[in-house]
Order: C-alpha cells, then structure tokens, then sequence
C-alpha cells in the first residue's frame, strides 16, 4: 500500500525537541516531506538564520523522520501543497495565533480542495529557537560570524534596514526592538557607527576630533551586547597610510563594512549648507585608496564602502556617475550617494543611470535631509541598503533636556516618573 504523503514546513534553523516531536507525528501518518523555509522566507518575517539554507537542509536531511526535504520560498504554503498535493500537513498549534494565523488559514482552505486534513499537535512548552538563539546570543557572536551577516542579509533582504547606534544601550534597542506589521515583523537588520553621534556624545564638534582608536574601543562595548552586523562611517578613511591598519582593526574587531567618502580637507558636515572648506579627491587619488583598502581586506566578506560626494559639492550627476562607475572598478563593494536635497530626485536619477552599468552593486541612502521617502520607493529605484543615521540621538536630546527643565522646575522628579521609563524595565533589558 502506498504511504500518505505528509507535508511539513518548518525553518529549521536550530533544530530543537518541539521539531522532533513534530516530525514524530509527521512520520507515523506517512512520507513526511519537508517544505524548509529559505533563508529569504525566513528573513521576511524573523531574523536572519544562524544557518544557511544548505546547511539546514543536510541537517533535515539526515534524521530519520524525513524521507525529503524541498525548498519553501515563502512563509505561505499555498505553492508548494498544490505542487504535493499532501494528504496531511502538520504544524505546532501554536500558529493559531500571531503573524502566521493567516498562513495557517490558507492551509486549511488549499487541504480542502483535495479532501487533506491539518494535524495540529500541542505545542512543546517552554523551547523555541527564539529562546535557544537568545541564549547563544547571550554568550556572544565571533567578529567572523558577525561581519558575514551583512552579505547574507544583501541576499535574501530587498532592503537592509540600518540605525543609527551611539552606545551599548542604542545598540540593545537595535538588537531586541520589532514591530509587527500584517504578516511580517519588522525590524533593524544592523547598526550604523556615525562619526558626527559619536562626536556629539563626547561633546566634540564633528570634525574627527574623536579619533579611530577612541570610536573602535566604543565599538567594543556595543558589540559585547548585540549579534547583528554594524557598519563604520569611516569619514575620509584618514591617510592612506594608515588605511590598512584601520581595515583591519575593524574586521578585527567584527566590523562588516567601512565607509569612507571622497572629501578631503578640512573635515565639515556634508549637511552643512557651507562647503567652501572641503575639497573632493581626485578620482585617481580616491581609487588609489580603495585599492589600497580591498587589499587589506582579510575576508570577501568585509565591505568597503565608497561614498560620493559629487552633488553635495555641486558637481552634479555627471561627476557622480563617473567617480561611482571608476570607484567600483577600484575595488568598491558598494556605493552610498551621497544628497543634501529635501527629495531624492537626485538620488534616484543617479540609481537609474548608475544601475545600468553595475547592476549587481548595490546602492545605499542615507534618508536624513529628505526623510519622506518610504522604503518602497528606494527598493524601486534600485537601494539595497538604508541608514537612519542621526535619529536615535536626535531623538534622546530633546527628551533628556526636557526632564531636566521638569525636575528644575518642580524641584523633584515625581512628576516626570510615568513619562520615563521604569527602572526595573531598564534593570531587565541589561540582564
């Protein structure tokens, strides 16, 4: 007699008892096929996997309770059941609620079509790979597993979502904080180290007087915290020189990619409306650099990050459109352009033209001046990653003078206490 076939999905990415159990039931209704969610799916809704999908699929591959393992695109089943045509699917009860009711729900109405039925055993209580990746983070990431992150994220992400993180407790909120969204959870892939919060917080003017040495050793307590990729503005990379050493040190250090614009003199912000002061690189000057940069490089893995500067400098997209194309050419691994401007017109002219010579580079924006622009509309023009670059410290400024005027106003703080948050909420995030 021919076996049943049952169909499981599953992500995998850490296979614990609760899979086990799952797989159990799986086995003894029939031919269990496992759909295994891809790294891309998994990434639509949760974090990135520790594991890559080859390597979970040898796992599943290997246990006795799976007779296949097949690729699961999406989060949604639909697909794969009518390309199977299971005569049970089998999933943990606890999808009877959250992001994947829904899911479930459409399970239902496919099995239908064809007499399958849903087999919905109990969840098993008190393990989740959740909990288990918590408590590995908790123990650290090697700078090695860390600064590979951000390339596989380019991989399965239509966009890379990055923030602004001056500090071990920014870098906590980065770490822990989503956002629930229909079927997706949102939330921070990464964090940007910028030159001008990590000034502003040491009370210095952002002209690199807070040098590399002192923002790594900052680094260090961030990462000691979080397990996501962290990205380095870099400001001009300093002299040549010493480029090699700081490539190094970053990667190091578990740095995933390094930025560094063409400017050079006297160091200003690129927001500043004057830029009589600064001067752009010469292109040859510039690509000098970057080669000097990617042969530092110890792994494939580690960016190195041309920002252009053309059209703060008014140079215009010609200028851009050359130095961006040269810089590749030099050894570049993506390109952020660089804009001053309330609209990312000017942006999104330079994507369109620069796309149709480097197609496979991807592209970064740094939203601060025209804030307006949705996500959606960068993943049309061709941006694979954002940087949220100042708002975090932005944001704490206001909030932190306005406590302060409070408590010297009423000359005690009772006031302020249910706008702040509780110390045991503080306690509890720094455990």
């Amino acid at each position: 007699m021919k076996k049943k076939i049952v169909y499981v999905g599953l992500a995998a990415d850490i296979v614990h008892e609760g899979h086990i159990n799952i797989l159990k039931t799986a086995a003894r209704l029939g031919y269990v096929i496992v759909g295994l969610l891809t790294d891309k799916a998994i990434a639509s809704y949760k974090k990135l996997p520790y594991f890559e999908f080859n390597q979970r699929k040898i796992i599943l591959q290997n246990l006795k309770y799976v007779d296949q393992v097949v690729e699961q695109r999406t989060l949604d089943y639909v697909e794969n059941l009518k390309s199977f045509r299971p005569n049970y699917v089998v999933h943990g009860d606890d999808w009877k609620i959250g992001i994947q009711k829904k899911t479930r729900q459409r399970v239902i109405k496919t099995l239908k079509l064809w007499g399958g039925k849903l087999v919905e055993p109990k969840y098993t209580k008190n393990i989740s790979s959740s909990k288990i990746k918590n408590k590995i983070s908790s123990f650290g990431v090697t700078p090695q597993n860390r600064v590979s992150k951000l390339r596989r994220l380019l991989n399965v992400k239509k966009i890379v979502r990055i923030l602004e993180t001056h500090n071990s407790l920014t870098g906590l909120i980065v770490e822990n904080l989503n956002y629930i969204k229909s079927s997706t959870i949102n939330e921070f892939d990464g964090m940007w180290s910028s030159s001008l919060t990590d000034s502003l917080t040491k009370g210095k003017p952002d002209n690199q007087s807070v040098d590399y040495s002192t923002r790594i050793l900052g680094l260090n307590y961030i990462m000691d915290v979080t397990s996501k990729p962290l990205i380095f503005d870099a400001d001009n990379g300093g002299r040549i020189e010493h480029i090699s050493y700081l490539v190094k040190t970053l990667e190091r250090v578990g740095v995933s990619a390094m930025i560094i614009e063409d400017k050079i003199g006297e160091k200003q912000n690129s927001l500043f409306v004057n830029q009589s002061k600064t001067k752009q690189d010469s292109i040859a000057s510039f690509c000098n650099k970057l080669r000097k940069a990617k042969n530092s490089k110890i792994s494939e893995d580690f960016f190195i990050v041309a920002r252009i500067e053309s059209f703060i400098l008014g140079k215009g997209l010609k200028d851009a459109l050359k130095r961006g194309v040269k810089y590749v050419d030099a050894g570049a691994d993506a390109i952020l352009i660089h804009s001053k401007e309330k609209t990312p017109n000017e942006i999104f002219d330079f994507s369109k033209k620069f796309k149709k010579i480097k197609p496979d580079c991807p592209l970064i924006a740094v939203p601060s001046t025209y804030s307006s622009v949705k996500e959606k509309e960068l993943i049309k023009n061709g941006f694979q990653i954002v940087i949220y670059a100042n708002q975090m410290l932005r944001a704490a400024y206001p909030a932190m003078t306005n406590v302060a005027k409070r408590i010297l106003k009423n000359e005690r703080s009772f006031e302020i206490e249910k706008e702040i948050t509780p110390i045991k909420e503080i306690i509890n995030l720094i455990k």
